[in-house]
């Protein structure tokens, strides 16, 4: 198996993961709610869970949502409502859209 390659990340990226990480830390602390706890909750083990809160952009993205969901940080929209109705508007806007992108052909100029 060959060695992973080192992924590289936009400082938006990062900073909107720390970001993440530390709204998630800071919830479940002002809950009194200790790592393990929440941890057991997500089942998942102590240390993902800090390496989420460390913002570690390798964390499952399910993870962050569902630590999101059972400490009630809104993310896009304060409700379900909210969010149901978002994807809907998406999902109309996606039916509209290609469902294909082919590459641009380049046109071969041979008139010299």
């Amino acid at each position: 198996m060959p060695a992973s390659k080192k992924r590289s990340y936009a400082r938006y990226t990062i900073a909107a993961v720390q970001l993440l990480g530390a709204l998630v830390e800071a919830e479940r602390k002002s809950r009194r709610i200790t790592a393990k706890e929440l941890a057991d909750r997500l089942g998942v083990d102590r240390g993902t869970l800090q390496r989420l809160e460390r913002g570690d952009p390798k964390v499952e993205v399910g993870l962050a949502f569902e630590v999101c969901a059972l400490l009630n940080i809104p993310l896009f929209e304060e409700d379900a409502q909210g969010v149901t109705m978002r994807l809907d508007e998406t999902n109309k806007r996606l039916a509209l859209l290609p469902s294909r992108i082919r590459p641009h052909q380049l046109s071969v100029s041979d008139d010299f």
